[in-house]
């Protein structure tokens, strides 16, 4: 019984080995998708909302950071897209009012252990509260996902971080990155947002030149494929003057195999947003 019992032992032990051991590929975004202001004319999101839709389908994202959304609009999405759920709150009252940056998800293939919204602020718990010199309420919503088939457990954190403050920007940088190793510790973790400023930018080294440093992913990419920059304000900002502002940042353990950053108005009704997304490839 005693020998039985041993190989029993070890049977489970290099099981579970092999269970933990098991790869993880994720079809990573970050995509700011304009919110509905019917100034936009024929940009606005009533004739772009189905061409955004088909993009997450057709590009078989699994995980998509998205900035500037409405309630409205999030219920667009869900509607369009049955095979997805979406973690986020309107960052005005926590509920429905104001811009969301939510995290979809599809749902087939994570489970969320745990989520939740923190306003970057020096009150992160306290709702609407703006924080530092920015010039508006700011957020970040993370979840702790499971992956279903693996059982790999990593953390996704999607912000926007202030257009104005620049100590804003960085202090909101490292609340992002304490509340990483508050919540998962060394396990996979992934940032996206629209960071409002390009990696020359304080906020940029702030998270790549922490002491828990995060990895911009279209640096560190085994391929890249498409354009360089991603706001071009609906084609109207001059190539020249156009700038990578949206990222997908990794913890350490994360490895980049592709990222694209798909040329603007290449869809036939348009424009999908006065940003471009960035896809990336990633497997931890």
């Amino acid at each position: 019984m005693r020998r039985i019992s041993f190989f029993l032992l070890l049977s489970c032990l290099l099981g579970a080995c092999s269970f933990s051991g098991k790869m993880v590929n994720v079809r990573y975004a970050t995509f700011n998708l304009r919110y509905d202001n019917p100034g936009d004319s024929l940009n606005s999101w009533r004739y772009r909302k189905e061409a955004v839709c088909k993009f997450i389908v057709e590009n078989q994202l699994e995980i998509v950071g998205m900035q500037e959304v409405l309630c409205h609009q999030l219920e667009d999405l869900k509607l369009a897209l049955p095979g997805y759920v979406a973690i986020g709150v309107g960052r005005d009252d926590g509920k429905q009012a104001g811009e969301y940056t939510p995290l979809l998800y599809r749902t087939d293939r994570f489970e969320v252990l745990d989520s939740n919204t923190f306003w970057l602020s020096q009150y992160p718990d306290s709702v609407g509260f703006i924080g530092w010199d920015g010039a508006c309420t700011r957020i970040a919503t993370w979840a702790k996902f499971r992956e279903k088939q693996s059982g790999r457990i990593f953390m996704a954190v999607n912000t926007h971080f202030d257009h104005v403050g620049t100590e804003a920007r960085r202090q909101g940088a490292l609340l992002i990155i304490d509340r990483i190793k508050e919540i998962v510790g060394d396990q996979p973790a992934i940032l996206t947002g629209d960071f409002n400023v390009n990696n020359q930018s304080e906020a940029y080294r702030t998270l790549t030149t922490n002491t828990y440093p995060l990895h911009d992913s279209y640096c560190i990419a085994e391929e890249k494929a498409g354009v360089e920059y991603t706001f071009h304000g609906f084609g109207r900002v001059p190539v020249a003057e156009r700038e990578k502002i949206d990222f997908i940042f990794v913890s350490k353990d994360v490895h980049v195999l592709k990222t694209n950053i798909p040329e603007e108005g290449q869809v036939e009704s348009g424009y999908l947003s006065d940003h471009n997304p960035v896809v990336a490839e990633l497997e931890f």
